[in-house]
């Protein structure tokens, strides 16, 4: 295996592992944990980290795996609408990102990217949410829609912007990464 594949799948390992442990940190308070949205940072990272395939990845098997392992978020629809979301972030990050930065600020990528990923990855959330309720014959209204993915979710999109671009930044400015 190349060590540029070999440094990619590293850090989507670690990142996967950060999205198993960061939840615990606001686990005993749910309200906090699904406003912070924790498990969201590291699939931001992988993907601007180690590209779309590898953040989608991570994003797709973190919320199944901790399910499974924690027993949280519950498996339907929360996981699996988030499976859907999560995997949207790291396509959408990666793949911007990978356009971006090479015709702009690398400071200016990294907000945009973010800006449009969690935009695109709450759309699929809703979508994915809608889509599982409407199977159980379940509702899922427009208003639910925005309290979800926009009104309760601005702490974390406050921590994600404080968190994500610096260490972003400080890697790619480090020249650890090939």
């Amino acid at each position: 295996m190349s060590p540029v594949k070999t440094q990619k799948l590293t850090i989507a390992a670690v990142c996967l592992a950060l999205c198993l442990l960061l939840p615990l940190l606001t686990g005993q308070i749910p309200t906090i944990g699904s406003m912070l949205s924790p498990m969201h940072i590291p699939v931001y990272i992988c993907a601007f980290l180690a590209g779309p395939l590898y953040g989608g990845l991570v994003g797709a098997i973190a919320p199944l795996l901790r399910n499974i392992i924690f027993g949280m978020p519950p498996l339907y629809p929360v996981a699996i609408a988030m499976a859907f979301e999560l995997c949207a972030y790291g396509i959408v990050a990666g793949l911007i990102y990978k356009f971006t930065k090479k015709h702009m600020k690398l400071s200016e990528s990294v907000y945009l990217t973010l800006v449009i990923a969690m935009i695109l990855g709450r759309i699929v959330f809703g979508a994915a949410l809608y889509v599982l309720l409407m199977l159980k014959s379940q509702s899922y209204t427009f208003d639910a829609f925005i309290n979800a993915t926009a009104l309760s979710s601005i702490p974390g999109i406050v921590l994600h912007f404080l968190i994500v671009p610096p260490v972003v930044l400080a890697t790619e400015r480090s020249g650890i990464l090939k």
